[in-house]
C-alpha cells in the first residue's frame, strides 16, 4: 500500500454538558468519521486519504473540528451535511472556504470565538 497523501483528523473529544468551551462530539456518536470514510470510498480516495478520529484539537469553540494534513486546512462547525463537500473539494484540490477556521484563531488564546464563549459562560454563571 502506498503512503497516504492526506490525513483527515476528526475531533472526537467529549466534555460534560455546559462546559464553557463546548466540545466536538457531544453525543459521543462518532458519526462524522463514518461519513468521511463512506465519502472517501464514494470519491475513490480511500487508498490515498485516511480519515482518523482525533482527541482534542483545542479548537473547541469551532467544533466539531476537522483538520486535513499535510496542508493544515482547519474546518470548524462541521456538520454531517458538510462531509461530502469537504471530500469532494479535497479530490478537486480546493478548500471549503465557508468552513475554514481563520488563521488568527488557530492555537490562539486571543481568538474572538474563545473569548466570546468564555464571556457568555461567566455571564450565565452569575
Amino acid at each position: 500500500m502506498a503512503k497516504y497523501k492526506h490525513h483527515i483528523f476528526i475531533c472526537q473529544n467529549t466534555r460534560e454538558s455546559g462546559h464553557p468551551r463546548g466540545c466536538c462530539n457531544p453525543e459521543n456518536k462518532s458519526q462524522l468519521i463514518k461519513l468521511f470514510k463512506e465519502s472517501l470510498t464514494q470519491y475513490g480516495l480511500k487508498d490515498s486519504v485516511r480519515a482518523n478520529k482525533s482527541g482534542c484539537l483545542d479548537q473547541c469553540e469551532h467544533g466539531p473540528t476537522v483538520v486535513i494534513y499535510p496542508e493544515a486546512i482547519w474546518y470548524g462547525g462541521v456538520k454531517e451535511a458538510d462531509v461530502e463537500e469537504i471530500v469532494k473539494s479535497l479530490s478537486e484540490g480546493r478548500t471549503v472556504e465557508r468552513l475554514q477556521i481563520k488563521d488568527s484563531c488557530i492555537n490562539s488564546a486571543s481568538c474572538e470565538h474563545r473569548k466570546e464563549k468564555l464571556k457568555n459562560f461567566r455571564v450565565h454563571k452569575m
